[in-house]
């Protein structure tokens, strides 16, 4: 008689799938994940944290007898694989974590499907590959699986040791980082201690405390922020004050561009020579090269959030989606509220995109130009909508017949991840970094100088040019550290992150009428345009509620804020828990005596921030100086050329 197989037990199954999950994490970890782990001590946080919550789900399947108890441990291991790949992606292109705020986004990805799909890598399958084994021995060989139940008195052992693991990670993670899930912005830190299957919960907690704090929310919350601006309030410069009453308004909105650009040579040859020349302090244009995005997961739509707003964009998710309803105090009413302008957003794509239609009522902006406003051709459009030159050409059309004085907001689109060009279009070549995104970014980005050098002779030729404050700005960072590797190559340097911090650097081009250009060191961010460009009119900042300060006030506020916690001032930086000098980028032995107040600060300034939207404070705001928007006075018809792609 030959000897009697042994079969696969329910706990083995439930321990090898916990194992395998556990394998893919650490690997995600590794590769994909730029997480900053140091020390012993957060190296063994990262070999616990994926262990407690995978065991505790799927222990509850042990309770279950025969081949269904295999099955719901196999779906429970799928969707916590789906749920590990699903972040993988997303970190690839956003640099960031899922959360149930970006789930409402999801109607974003039909027009980013380039973007997305760019993000998906070869080796993919790694984190597929026990699924695929399972699945063939669930339906191929269950012979092989003993169907006898699992002693049900064992289950609550299993599931006291997956809680016990957690609160050990837990005791771990709040001894190296203190005050952990009370006063942490940054979503890396959070998934470095907690692992991703933990922080989807903790997740789901905030965005329910966060959906109740409206309803829980009072004038008393509003008083405390306003209590708080209050001291951050700058006087603004004399010489400038005023200077540009009622002149135009024109802000360019530069596609993810990062000032590495300004001045850089690939294969001999100037990526964005006009932006060079704008750069000089040599142009009408005031240049600050110390401008740093502040953008979270909203990304482009934070950057148009906080250059309109003086607050920041959400911890989780993007405010033109989830706060599309709030009341606001936004820069285009009070321009029109205070000096009759006509307040508009030129852009290339489909007003539905980022809520746009929706949340620009809230801001008082009268007209939306549209993709249905453009000549949307195959041959004018490139990744995700309409390509730049097009888009301005078009664009200064309409401009030209503005009702003066105006404020227009233009949001160019082909600089945009995954940076790609037809051969016509370009005329630079490519580096030979390796890598197709950063070499194509140098590519779009020549485009785009290109553009904005036509676009900016169009506004000489139409007479609106020297009449009109202009700024231009980069939204946020194109090439995230996912690509560090290739921006080596390319910049020829080790890219740490305090010089990751250095190359959020975004940009800022101030052209003020009668004044002239010059470079400015000044340490600011997009929470500081607001405030400096009511100062440029004329306009009393004093009853509006802002986190920014006046640029070009000698009391401005230099400490630069950004959406996880991290902040830069002109002498250091604090990154991911560590001082770093801006000189050489060492790290600091001795705490610069003004951190404190600093870190306090931008701690400060992101818990007002995240009140003010969460709270929705401003409806409670009886401000003297401002009348509330009416969102149902407005109304964005669609234009006569474009017809939407059909999906």
């Amino acid at each position: 008689m030959g000897q009697h197989k042994k079969k696969l037990s329910l706990f083995a199954f439930f321990l090898l799938t916990v194992l395998t999950i556990t394998l893919k994490t650490y690997f995600s970890y590794y590769v994909d994940f730029s997480l900053g782990v140091k020390g012993l001590v957060q190296n063994l946080i990262l070999l616990m944290n994926p262990y407690s919550l995978v065991a505790l789900i799927l222990s509850i399947f042990l309770l279950f007898k025969g081949k269904k108890a295999y099955w719901f441990i196999f779906i429970g291991g799928f969707l916590l694989t789906f749920l590990l790949y699903s972040n993988v992606v997303y970190f690839r292109f956003f640099s960031d974590f899922l959360t149930f705020s970006t789930l409402n986004q999801v109607g974003n990805v039909d027009s980013m499907g380039g973007a997305v799909g760019a993000s998906f890598k070869w080796y993919d399958f790694v984190y597929f590959i026990d699924i695929i084994v399972y699945l063939f021995i669930l339906i191929f060989k269950h012979k092989w699986l003993d169907k006898r139940a699992f002693s049900k008195k064992f289950v609550p052992v299993v599931m006291a040791a997956a809680v016990a693991l957690f609160f050990l990670n837990l005791a771990f993670a709040e001894s190296n980082r203190p005050e952990l899930l009370t006063r942490t912005f940054d979503h890396k830190y959070l998934v470095k201690y907690l692992g991703p299957y933990n922080f989807t919960v903790y997740d789901g907690v905030k965005t329910i405390q966060n959906n109740q704090q409206k309803a829980l929310a009072n004038e008393d919350d509003l008083t405390k922020v306003l209590n708080y601006t209050k001291q951050k309030r700058t006087k603004p410069n004399p010489e400038y004050y005023g200077i540009a009453k009622k002149k135009n308004i024109i802000k360019i909105h530069l596609e993810s561009f990062q000032t590495f650009l300004v001045n850089k040579k690939v294969n001999g040859q100037e990526v964005t020579p006009f932006i060079n020349k704008l750069s000089s302090g040599n142009d009408d244009f005031r240049y600050y090269p110390n401008f740093f995005h502040q953008t979270g997961q909203g990304k482009t739509s934070d950057s148009e959030f906080t250059m309109d707003n003086s607050l920041y964009g959400l911890a989780q998710g993007s405010a033109y989606s989830l706060k599309g309803d709030n009341t606001y105090q936004s820069l285009p009413a009070i321009l029109h509220q205070q000096q009759g302008y006509t307040t508009s957003v030129m852009h290339g794509d489909y007003k539905t995109f980022w809520n746009r239609d929706q949340i620009y009522k809230h801001f008082g902006i009268d007209k939306f130009y549209d993709a249905t406003y453009y000549d949307m051709s195959e041959d004018n459009l490139e990744n995700l909508g309409l390509k730049d030159k097009p888009f301005f050409k078009e664009s200064a059309n309409y401009i030209s017949k503005e009702k003066q004085p105006f404020y227009t907001h233009l949001i160019t689109l082909t600089n945009h991840y995954p940076f790609t060009l037809k051969e016509k279009d370009a005329s630079i070549p490519k580096p030979d970094t390796g890598d197709s995104t950063v070499d194509g970014y140098i590519q779009t980005a020549h485009y785009l100088d290109q553009s904005l050098e036509q676009f900016i002779n169009d506004l000489k030729k139409k007479g609106v040019y020297k009449n009109s404050v202009i700024m231009i700005y980069g939204d946020h960072y194109g090439i995230s550290e996912n690509h560090n590797n290739a921006m080596e190559k390319l910049l020829g340097e080790k890219i740490t992150p305090a010089k990751f911090t250095d190359l959020n650097r975004t940009g800022f081009w101030l052209k003020i009428p009668g004044k002239k250009g010059t470079v400015d060191h000044t340490y600011a961010g997009q929470q500081d345009v607001m405030p400096t460009l009511l100062h440029l009119l004329g306009i009393k900042s004093n009853n509006y509620l802002m986190m920014g300060t006046d640029l070009l006030s000698k009391d401005h506020n230099d400490t630069v804020p950004f959406r996880n916690g991290d902040f830069v001032t002109k002498d250091y930086k604090y990154v991911n828990g560590r001082i770093y000098s801006n000189k050489d980028n060492q790290p600091v032995t001795k705490k610069p005596k003004d951190f404190e107040r600093r870190k306090q600060q931008t701690v400060k300034d992101l818990e007002m921030s995240d009140n003010v939207l969460n709270g929705d404070l401003f409806r409670f705001y009886k401000n003297p100086d401002f009348k509330k928007v009416k969102p149902s006075d407005y109304n964005y018809k669609s234009g006569p050329k474009g017809e939407e792609k059909k999906k």
